[in-house]
């Protein structure tokens, strides 16, 4: 799976959550890129077996929705330790959808129980 097509995924479960249905639209927006773009690439990760197109409504499958969900766990940890840095926000944001597409599992997993516990050691002590 490329970045991009990880990047698609996550919109479209974001989108889910923000609103029930999905419509390529959505995801014009969301990402900001073109329509034509869109169209090539939630039909590839159909022919993937990541998304469901039915008219209009865009679904992810269970792969689909294993990898968003996964995605966006990175992006958040990521986010919120870049932030606790004091990084700025939007600084953070882009650095965070960086790194969450090139950790290995190994090591994101290394990753998440040492800044789980160092922010929790940080806020039991506030």
């Amino acid at each position: 799976m490329h970045e991009s097509g990880e990047d698609y995924l996550e919109s479209v479960l974001r989108i889910s959550r923000k609103k029930g249905n999905v419509r390529a639209i959505d995801i014009v927006r969301d990402l900001g890129v073109s329509k034509p773009s869109v169209s090539v690439a939630v039909h590839n990760l159909e022919d993937g077996g990541y998304l469901k197109i039915d008219g209009y409504q865009i679904t992810l499958t269970d792969a689909g929705r294993e990898i968003a969900e996964r995605m966006i766990e990175r992006h958040e940890l990521f986010h919120r330790f870049l932030v606790s840095l004091g990084v700025d926000d939007a600084v953070a944001e882009a650095d965070a959808c960086k790194i969450e597409h090139t950790l290995s599992v190994e090591s994101f997993q290394a990753m998440k129980e040492f800044i789980t516990k160092h922010m929790e050691e940080e806020q039991s002590k506030a």
